[in-house]
């Protein structure tokens, strides 16, 4: 898993590059100091994972964030933060990111985040993702209410597969689903795949944004 870390902080980057060389099958393919050298490197290198920081000059991780998911590709962003509920983290993953890490996380859960994001899930845990959402969904003002096109786009799916949206926003596991709904887990896995499929949206994380933004889930 090829990684590219981006932070305006030395220590941190190299700090990073040094846990995540260490670990079987991750290997950091390149580092940027800010937002504009991260959508550089990100096309040229064409990482699968990269980690970027929020706060930054030139172009901030939100916008950079923004531009490497538009520009398409397999390459998946994590955004890092110092702050479990930082304001940013939210504008980060309506832009598209995967999900996010705390700065002070330990090698094992770095490494981890790397591998979950590099496979194609979202890093989205129940215990402090879901508060994270919940508690923007509420303050930011961007958050608009249902629009005509995500009215469409929920009427596509199923009874089954909003229930199973519904769970995903609140920080369920696919297992923990399965348990709710009495059923298989690969039967929640397949609901989530049609629900991603036919909200055109990237991840498990983008899908509890969504959720949100569409007033299916209220926060709190």
């Amino acid at each position: 898993m090829r990684v590219l870390i981006v932070d305006d902080q030395m220590m941190v980057r190299e700090g990073f590059s040094v846990l995540l060389n260490a670990m079987p099958g991750i290997e950091v393919v390149g580092e940027a100091v800010d937002g504009r050298q991260a959508v550089a490197q990100a096309a040229a290198l064409r990482p699968d994972v990269v980690l970027m920081d929020i706060r930054m000059p030139e172009l901030n991780g939100i916008e950079a964030t923004r531009e490497i998911v538009a520009a398409g590709g397999d390459t998946k962003v994590l955004v890092l933060t110092t702050f479990d509920l930082d304001e940013y983290v939210y504008q980060a993953l309506r832009a598209g990111a995967s999900g996010f890490l705390l700065k002070d996380a330990s090698a094992r859960q770095l490494a981890e985040g790397v591998r979950v994001v590099a496979g194609g899930e979202a890093l989205l845990a129940p215990a402090v993702t879901k508060r994270l959402i919940a508690e923007f969904a509420k303050l930011t003002e961007t958050v608009p209410v249902r629009r005509p096109a995500e009215e469409t786009q929920l009427g596509e799916l199923t009874d089954r597969e909003t229930e199973v949206l519904v769970l995903i926003a609140h920080g369920l596991s696919n297992g923990e689903i399965a348990s709710r709904l009495v059923v298989a887990e690969s039967t929640i896995k397949t609901h989530v795949s049609r629900v991603l499929v036919k909200l055109g949206l990237r991840d498990r994380t983008q899908a509890a944004v969504f959720a949100y933004e569409a007033r299916l889930v209220r926060p709190g």
